[in-house]
C-alpha cells in the first residue's frame, strides 16, 4: 500500500499542487501495474520535494518509500533496500522508532531481504517490527498478528516449524478476538498452521 499523506505543511501552493500532480501520476501508474512509470512521477516527486521541502522531511521519505515499494514489486531488491534504508533513517528521526509506518517499513525492508536469501538480517528485522508495532499499538491489535504471521512464514519456509507454529497460534487468538473467525486474515492463519502440521 502507498502511503502518500497530506501536504499541509508545504510554504508555497506552487509546490504543494505540482507534488500532488507528481504523486497523483505516480499512484495510477502503480494500480495499474506500470511500476517503472510510477518509479519515474515518484523519482521527480521526491526530487522536488527534497529541493522544497528538505531531507528530513516526512512526504520525502513517503516518495522514498513509495520507490522501494515499486521497485521491489519489479524484483530489484538491492534498490529498494537502499530506499528503505533512507526511509528508516527519516522517519526514526521524525517519528521515532515506536511508530507504526516505522514498522511498517521494516516489515518491507525484511521482505527484500528474505527475497534475497538474506534470512538472518529479515528475521532480525521482522523481530524489530513486531517489537515497535507492540510498542505503539498493543499485544492485541490486527497489526501484531499480521506482524506474528510474517515471522511465521519464514520460519516456516526455513524448516523451523515449533517456532512457526507457536506464533501462527498467537496470531489466530489475536485475530479471533480482534477479527472474528470469519475474517479471511483469520482463515489464511488457520491454513498457515495447518501447512506446517502437514509438514511435521
Amino acid at each position: 500500500m502507498l502511503l502518500w499523506g497530506t501536504m499541509n505543511l508545504y510554504s508555497q501552493e506552487q509546490t504543494r499542487t505540482l507534488l500532488d500532480v507528481y504523486c497523483d501520476m505516480g499512484n495510477d501508474a502503480y494500480g495499474n501495474g506500470n511500476y517503472e512509470s510510477a518509479i519515474n512521477w515518484f523519482t521527480k516527486a521526491a526530487k522536488y520535494a527534497k529541493e522544497s521541502l528538505g531531507e528530513s522531511h516526512l512526504d520525502y521519505a513517503t516518495l522514498l518509500y513509495n520507490s522501494a515499494f515499486c521497485y521491489s514489486s519489479l524484483g530489484d531488491y538491492a534498490t529498494a533496500i537502499k530506499l528503505y534504508k533512507q526511509t528508516l533513517e527519516i522517519q526514526k528521526a521524525v517519528l521515532g522508532e515506536s511508530h507504526p509506518d516505522y514498522a511498517t517499513s521494516l516489515n518491507n525492508l525484511a521482505f527484500c531481504h528474505h527475497n534475497l536469501g538474506d534470512y538472518t538480517n529479515a528475521i532480525e528485522l521482522h523481530k524489530q517490527a513486531l517489537k515497535t508495532i507492540k510498542a505503539a499499538l498493543g499485544e492485541s491489535h490486527p497489526d501484531y498478528a499480521a506482524s506474528l504471521n510474517n515471522l511465521a512464514l519464514l520460519y516456516g519456509e526455513l524448516g523451523d516449524y515449533a517456532n512457526a507454529i507457536e506464533l501462527f497460534k498467537q496470531a489466530l487468538k489475536i485475530e479471533k478476538v480482534a477479527l472474528s473467525e470469519s475474517h479471511p486474515d483469520y482463515a489464511t492463519s488457520l491454513n498457515n498452521l495447518a501447512i506446517c502440521y502437514k509438514k511435521l
